[in-house]
């Protein structure tokens, strides 16, 4: 147990960072293209952010753990929402000024709607991930045409051109794009081997390890990024960042599972695990539709989105502690 705690760990500090130069890199490989900073934002950053997960379903498809994959993407969403945006939101109010993320809302639930109905009939398979895969494309091309209609006094604009790097060189960029993947890469391999072997060891599903460890793993790059975004001031990121990175973890990772290796789901999937994360994706909705104008997500609503997670990943935990007694 001990030796995959530690392939655990080091592939979670490999994750951390490869994401972190990834996102660097591919951000500024992007900027020094001419792309504008709020379509970086919007798409290359998002998709750059979801990496850990994209990695950790390729290499647990690939590996044949498809349950693996399918647990990290809704485990992922599900502590996205109630662990970084809670944690987030209970150390200071996130304000929701730009109109550009009350329009990405209605895409994340559209999303999950999609998700959902491809998953009534217990099983995902390739048919399921193209179709995840082709909404992927729509949804990237509408981001990049709601990107150039948007004013440049949006505010999540400005957040975006202070945080995208400059002064970094394309051919260091570049490098560091791929320093980024190859470091994700090996981070994913550890962290699945390990994740695989402390199930077996457990005696609890993949479903389960990857709703939990695995999930809370994979959004702790999140969680930093949102974290340091929100004393800096920059609201927009530290939401944009959430609920660009819940689209892609449902179209991009459940979607690249499920052509490498479709699978019949798990009966407490349907029962449990999707009912909790719509719930949470239609309190985020309805946070950011707030009736009195305000705009913003509270430190109550923080704790109570945190203290909700934490009672969720509880319960699973024991009761397959109990099942695996």
């Amino acid at each position: 147990m001990l030796g995959d705690s530690t392939e655990v760990i080091i592939g979670l500090l490999l994750l951390i960072w490869g994401a972190d130069r990834f996102v660097h890199g591919a951000a500024a490989t992007a900027r020094n293209l001419g792309v504008a900073p709020l379509m970086i934002g919007l798409t290359i950053v998002s998709f750059a952010t979801s990496a850990p997960e994209i990695l950790v379903s390729i290499v647990a498809a690939g590996r044949g753990d498809p349950d693996l994959a399918i647990g990290n993407a809704i485990g992922s969403n599900i502590a996205n929402i109630g662990l970084v945006l809670g944690t987030v939101a209970l150390f200071r109010p996130i304000e929701l000024k730009s109109a550009t993320l009350r329009r990405e809302m209605p895409a994340l639930l559209a999303v999950t709607l999609l998700t959902i109905s491809l998953f009534l009939d217990s099983y995902i398979g390739r048919v399921d991930g193209v179709i995840l895969l082709i909404s992927l494309v729509i949804v990237v091309i509408w981001l990049v045409r709601l990107g150039i209609r948007s004013s440049a006094t949006n505010p999540l604009q400005t957040d975006f051109e202070a945080e995208i790097p400059r002064g970094t060189s394309t051919r260091w960029a570049l490098v560091w794009l791929v320093v980024g993947i190859v470091t994700l890469l090996f981070g994913a391999q550890l962290l699945v081997s390990g994740a695989t072997s402390i199930a077996v060891r457990l005696g609890v599903s993949d479903i389960v390890i990857g709703i939990t460890l695995v999930a809370l793993a994979t959004s702790l790059p999140e969680l930093a990024v949102s974290l340091v975004s929100v004393f800096k001031g920059e609201y927009g990121i530290a939401i944009g960042n959430i609920v660009g990175s819940n689209i892609f973890n449902l179209l991009a990772v459940v979607g690249v599972a499920a052509v490498i290796q479709p699978a019949a789901l798990p009966p407490s999937v349907l029962s449990l695990h999707l009912f909790v994360m719509i719930a949470f994706t239609l309190v985020l909705f309805a946070m950011t539709y707030e009736y009195d104008g305000r705009g913003m997500i509270t430190r109550y609503e923080g704790f109570a989105l945190l203290a909700t997670f934490l009672a969720y990943d509880t319960y699973v935990v024991l009761q397959n502690v109990r099942i695996g007694s």
